[in-house]
């Protein structure tokens, strides 16, 4: 469904014309290059420049209306002079776009969750789409790997603007979709691109130090993620809340106020969902937890003793949503691994393994090192780097992350973007002692395999599921998981 056969009032969208006036919509849209005749055009301030500096444009192409906020009135008032153009002023446009965009395209599938946290997000939403899977139903994940499972789309961003994010709902609704788990990042969270989503429930994973590039502090960058509960889930959702991580009890506070039901995930006493027990070997672990006084246990064909946990976020949103907990239960066993979250990549000859993780900030390169270390029996072995034009303050603390956590740490580049790379690497490496460092990454990935004995592991950090480099404004084909298994055949012999 691309909503461009239908038509609707402004009123009909929960807006409302400045004098009061009238436009019929046959549109929506928030780029000024793709308006079309009849369109509404949402001029949203940016953090560079504000939308309405395109509003001629749109208006040249065709809309009817303009939606913004009273600087954004102020900068398209040229534009609109002498224009037909109904013009719609708002406090807040981007809860205004969520919400129209809500009502435009109307379908959502019938049970929608969500997920926040710095990590295990991706994770966490493809295993509850995995869960409802296996117990039949049509479901997708939606986020930084696209929209996966009974409907499949690609996306630009984790959580998309509100106009995309509808219409994949709608269009996942169409095709038979009935159940989605949606990621929620935080720029996602703040731009209010969410709103308008119908959830039966949103899940939390964990909190460290992520995007304060974007979010000017460490509080601002919570309040972001505490919205999912505090804004955009109903008082009569349930939340999900990892209570291991140290926000997870001021999480659950809010949920209690607000009114809403939650279930506890983590290793605690008071917890719903109770993890009591890990044993892990070479290739996966045994869970022991306990839901409702009644102890089971589970084989889970995954590395890390994290993936216990986002498992059980995972089957405590599916438990929210309707699902019989049981059913959910039975389902665990066939979970598999995301692309690019802790992946086998390539095993060599001697039965060292090599392993692609997503891990980008210094909590989950801590995190996955510290998970591999009971799977492994001889020395653990990292290649990471850090992002260019990114928290900067983050290096450091990821180098030592590494130069606590792991025997041999060889530090290359991530994607440097504009940013000088050897600059990056040194402020890694002001905090690693003893790392090595190699600037090309295909070459400090072969260095990592090559160092690889009997009994070692690698781990290849930072950029998992991507499949392309940025340095400077290019972006080069380059894929973590392809690279490593180019080193082990090359090494091992496998190619001639």
């Amino acid at each position: 469904m691309d909503g461009r056969t239908q038509e609707a009032s402004l009123a009909d969208l929960g807006l409302t014309g400045q004098g009061g006036a009238e436009a019929r919509i046959t549109g929506l849209s928030v780029d000024s290059r793709q308006v079309r005749p009849g369109d509404l055009f949402a001029a949203l301030p940016g953090t560079k420049i504000h939308g309405a500096t395109f509003a001629e444009t749109a208006l040249e192409r065709g809309a009817v209306a303009l939606l913004t906020d009273s600087e954004g009135a102020r900068v398209a008032a040229p534009a609109l002079a002498g224009s037909d153009a109904v013009l719609i002023v708002t406090e807040d446009p981007r809860e205004a776009l969520a919400y129209a965009a809500a009502l435009w395209f109307g379908q959502q599938p019938d049970v929608v969750v969500a997920v926040t946290g710095t990590n295990g997000k991706t994770s966490v939403a493809s295993f509850a789409r995995q869960i409802w899977m296996a117990m039949g139903l049509s479901a997708v994940n939606v986020g930084t790997t696209g929209i996966e499972g009974s409907w499949e789309a690609p996306l630009a961003h984790t959580t998309p603007e509100p106009i995309t994010l509808h219409r994949m709902l709608s269009g996942a609704a169409e095709a038979g979709v009935t159940h989605a788990a949606m990621e929620a990042s935080s720029h996602g969270l703040s731009q209010r691109r969410l709103d308008g989503v119908r959830l039966a429930a949103a899940g939390f994973t964990n909190f460290s130090q992520d995007h304060l590039d974007y979010h000017a502090t460490f509080d601002e960058y919570f309040d972001a993620k505490a919205s999912l509960f505090t804004r955009v889930l109903d008082e009569d959702g349930i939340a999900v809340i990892h209570m291991d991580d140290e926000k997870g009890p001021l999480l659950e506070a809010m949920a209690d106020g607000i009114g809403q039901e939650v279930i506890r995930v983590g290793r605690g006493a008071e917890c719903h969902l109770r993890i009591a027990g890990l044993r892990f070997d070479p290739t996966g672990q045994d869970l022991r937890f306990v839901w409702n006084e009644t102890v089971r246990q589970v084989r889970l064909p995954l590395i890390g003793g994290f993936q216990s946990e986002n498992v059980l976020v995972a089957a405590g949103l599916c438990i929210a949503g309707g699902s019989d907990p049981a059913e959910v239960f039975n389902a665990l066993p066939q979970l598999r691994g995301v692309r690019g979250r802790m992946q086998l990549a390539a095993t060599r000859e001697s039965g060292a393994p090599v392993y692609v993780d997503y891990a980008h900030t210094p909590d989950a390169l801590a995190t996955a090192l510290q998970a591999l270390r009971p799977h492994v029996m001889g020395r653990l072995i990292c290649v990471f780097g850090a992002g260019g034009d990114r928290d900067r303050g983050k290096r450091p603390l990821m180098g030592a992350a590494v130069a606590e956590h792991a025997d041999v740490a060889i530090v290359t580049d991530d994607n440097p973007r504009s940013e000088d790379a050897a600059l990056i690497r040194s402020a890694i490496l002001a905090s690693c002692p003893g790392g090595i460092e190699v600037g090309d990454r295909a070459e400090a990935i072969l260095r990592g395999v090559d160092a690889l004995q009997p009994g070692d592991a690698l781990l290849i950090a930072g950029k998992g599921h991507e499949s392309g480099q940025t340095v400077g404004d290019t972006v080069y084909p380059f894929d973590d998981v392809e690279q490593a298994s180019v080193a082990v055949a090359a090494l091992d012999g496998q190619v001639s």
